[in-house]
């Protein structure tokens, strides 16, 4: 408040109901400020699907994506069966009404600044590349549903159980992350944390893929990893996933420990990432014992 102002209004009153009014007039300002937590929630992404049934109250919950219940990409599909679900349709998820909608960066961009300008709100949530920003996207949900409690003790729940699985490893073997076409990806990603966390050294980093990217098969064989990571295969025929049964690929198998992961426990930032973290210890010490 300006001092003019403070002073006129001290003229007029006395000095315990200046005090009293200015401290009023805080606490509105800053209740004004707060959102509510909000009863309605939309979720339009298989990540913030997860994190919100993880967090929220029962009937918070209003409809979750249409991902939500596919086992081969949500580590909670048997859950969100009990939720109705959207297509990521602006009318759509305008009609259920919704105190809040929630987002990924990446997703549905139309529709969330469609639904941004009909004044919904929209709590966009950003893609894991760490393990750090998995525990930050629990406690960004949590703020968001108004349970940051909640989160703060999943948060806390997540850290110990990641304690237990690392270990000191002395010699860290060589493992590739190998998916359709060739794909790998580096330290920089999510998965490429996860096999840190393990215990493993990373294929893709030693042949200078920080990210991601394509590994030939020739640069594969010739690096000799002690392990090959691969996701599950989808049902039917694809040409990109057939570079997986290549002959080279098979032959490396014979002679090396491979793991085959649920590609469920790596999309997303939640803390099923932990069960992939214990995949590959499992696998780590496998190929420990066969050295």
């Amino acid at each position: 408040m300006p001092r003019q102002a403070a002073r006129s209004i001290s003229g007029f009153v006395r000095p315990s109901k200046v005090i009293s009014l200015l401290a009023a007039l805080v606490l509105t300002g800053a209740a004004a400020q707060a959102d509510p937590a909000p009863r309605r929630v939309v979720s339009m992404n298989l990540c913030t699907d997860q994190l919100a049934m993880l967090l929220a109250d029962p009937g918070q919950i209003v409809s979750l994506s249409y991902l939500s219940t596919d086992q081969r990409s949500s580590a909670m599909a048997e859950q969100a069966a009990s939720f109705p679900r959207n297509q990521g349709q602006a009318e759509e998820i305008y009609l259920l009404n919704p105190d809040l909608v929630l987002s990924g960066r990446y997703t549905g961009v139309a529709t969330v600044n469609m639904l941004k300008r009909l004044g919904e709100r929209v709590e966009v949530f950003l893609p894991a590349y760490s393990l750090t920003d998995v525990r930050e996207r629990m406690l960004q949900m949590g703020r968001a549903l108004g349970q940051q409690d909640r989160a703060a003790a999943l948060v806390a729940r997540f850290d110990a159980d990641l304690g237990v699985l690392r270990e000191n490893v002395q010699n860290r073997p060589l493992a590739a992350l190998y998916y359709a076409n060739g794909y790998t990806t580096g330290d920089k990603t999510l998965a490429g944390q996860i096999l840190l966390a393990a215990g493993f050294d990373n294929a893709a980093v030693k042949a200078g893929q920080s990210r991601g990217g394509n590994l030939p098969l020739e640069v594969l064989v010739m690096m000799q990893p002690e392990a090959v990571v691969t996701g599950a295969k989808y049902p039917g025929q694809s040409r990109s996933e057939a570079i997986l049964d290549h002959p080279v690929i098979r032959a490396l198998q014979k002679d090396r420990e491979t793991g085959s992961v649920a590609d469920s426990d790596w999309l997303c930032g939640t803390p099923y990432v932990l069960r992939a973290v214990a995949d590959l210890v499992a696998l780590r010490h496998r190929v420990e014992s066969a050295e």
